[in-house]
């Protein structure tokens, strides 16, 4: 346990900013624990989600379906403030479960998501991800909690730093989501409606038609697909 913690320490010590730090510090804790891939990400709620961090594509791949959702491990472990352990993510009753079926023909047999928290306030959430089935263990649980300690310092630093904007921090982070901000833009132009509404209009045209919100918003800005499509049955 505390060669882990040395470890996280050292990969925080030398990351050149915060940005760095979460990347450093995801790499690590996917070192340290058995599991294949991870990814951290801000949330404000489930329409805003800032994804700073991904190891390979099956996590990605999870992070965009999540988006797409709007449902999954990270958004409960951020509005409940508590780790979601799934050990068998088939053979397990979720509160989530298109997700769920959406993963069914993807590598992942287990998923474990752990929020940031500093205080009371939900910053985000740390996804693992192994391709097999199985728990972690009482220690395994504790290094992950030490690294998304440690992450939640980290974005709380590239907050302090740009302190005298405190409401458009997160504008000054490299977007995950740009096409769909853009797209999202598109749509409250054309339609009149909130940026709520629009994200849902993109997230009910997905699931409709089997495509990521990612996937969707990249065609509108390309102008492949117009806003009316959208509203097409």
């Amino acid at each position: 346990m505390l060669e882990a913690r040395a470890a996280l320490l050292s990969a925080l010590d030398s990351s050149r900013d915060g940005l760095d730090a979460v990347a450093r510090l995801g790499r690590m804790c996917v070192d340290l624990l058995p599991v294949d891939g991870a990814s951290i990400s801000l949330m404000a709620d489930t329409n805003i989600r800032e994804t700073l961090y991904t190891s390979d594509e099956v996590v990605a791949r999870i992070d965009a379906v999540q988006f797409s959702l709007g449902e999954g491990p990270c958004f409960e472990a951020f509005q409940t403030h508590r780790p979601v352990l799934v050990a068998d993510l088939r053979a397990t009753n979720t509160a989530w479960p298109v997700f769920a079926t959406e993963m069914t023909n993807e590598p992942v047999g287990a998923i474990f998501a752990f929020p940031l928290i500093s205080g009371a306030i939900s910053l985000g959430a740390m996804d693992l991800y192994r391709e097999q089935p199985g728990w972690l263990s009482a220690a395994e649980v504790a290094i992950a909690l030490q690294t998304v300690d440690m992450v939640a310092m980290a974005v709380l630093e590239m907050q302090i730093n740009v302190l005298d904007q405190p409401q458009s921090w997160w504008t000054d982070l490299p977007s995950s989501r740009g096409q769909v901000h853009q797209a999202t833009g598109m749509l409250i132009a054309e339609f009149g409606i909130s940026a709520a509404h629009a994200l849902a209009r993109l997230r009910a045209y997905s699931f409709t038609t089997g495509r990521l919100v990612d996937d969707v918003a990249d065609d509108l800005v390309a102008r492949r697909l117009t806003p009316a499509d959208l509203e097409k049955p």
